[in-house]
């Protein structure tokens, strides 16, 4: 198990009955590298990444 692990099972078992919109997200991934910008390279990872999902790799 990864250390990340422990916070997305805490994500998902304090708050995994929520929906919350894709600009709900955006917000809190941009008010959590204001408050920590050493993150802000990963969290531009991740944000790119589950922008592109759908994305067709041979495109």
């Amino acid at each position: 198990m990864y250390f990340t692990d422990r916070g997305i099972e805490e994500l998902t078992s304090r708050r995994g009955d929520e929906q919350v919109s894709v600009a709900w997200l955006a917000e809190r991934l941009q008010e959590f590298v204001d408050l920590n910008p050493e993150s802000e390279t990963p969290v531009e990872r991740f944000a790119t990444w589950l922008a592109r999902l759908d994305d067709d790799p041979d495109d």
